[in-house]
């Protein structure tokens, strides 16, 4: 245990600790947890490691929607925001298309195309996204033959919809404001304390 951390024992740990919990509260309000579909695998977990890799990993979505999306904390906590707009069948979608591509069998690809399909694309689709409908009819044809490209015009227009338009929005909300705030402010003394959990608690 490094000096700082033994002679302050309220600032490194107790830092760190306050933003996981605001980022815990964030999501929280998403109900991730009851969400049984694709979003389920991304729910944020508080056993993220080292606090100074989690507080890189929160500044980190600021430099851009490609690092946002790299993130498992980042996708939940955008799909937290997406929430509180009525629109995050944008990302379950994106994310949807991204474990389809890594489907190998033809005939789970062929049926999962169709579920997707049902799900996001066709008209008064349960989670319809805002794509145009030459894109839908595209989409539509490319189900004739599924391969693991059929979504990808569907996909790329979601994505450049949520990079220009909610991205943005999710940078300037209150809630990420704070988090990344907390995160700045833990990531300089964090990087000379020991964070490792006393054992006896």
């Amino acid at each position: 245990m490094c000096r700082t951390l033994a002679a302050f024992p309220n600032t490194c740990l107790e830092r760190a600790k306050e933003f996981k919990t605001r980022l815990g509260i964030f999501l929280h309000k998403s109900d991730l947890g009851s969400n049984t579909g694709s979003i389920g695998k991304f729910e944020w977990s508080s056993k993220h490691g080292k606090e100074k890799n989690f507080s890189e990993d929160v500044l980190g979505w600021r430099e851009s929607f490609d690092l946002l999306l790299s993130s498992k904390n980042g996708v939940a906590a955008f799909h937290a925001f997406l929430k509180t707009e009525f629109s995050e069948e944008n990302l379950e979608f994106w994310l949807a298309c991204e474990e389809f591509k890594k489907i190998r069998s033809a005939t789970k690809l062929a049926s999962r195309a169709h579920r997707i399909f049902e799900e996001f694309i066709c008209s008064e689709a349960p989670k319809e996204v805002n794509i145009d409908h030459e894109t839908r009819e595209l989409t539509r044809m490319n189900l004739q033959a599924a391969t693991a490209t059929c979504f990808d015009t569907a996909q790329g227009k979601t994505r450049t919809l949520m990079e220009k338009d909610s991205y943005p929005r999710f940078l300037k909300s209150p809630a990420y404001r704070d988090l990344a705030a907390q995160a700045s402010a833990a990531s300089a003394p964090l990087s000379s304390c020991s964070l490792a959990e006393p054992s006896h608690t």
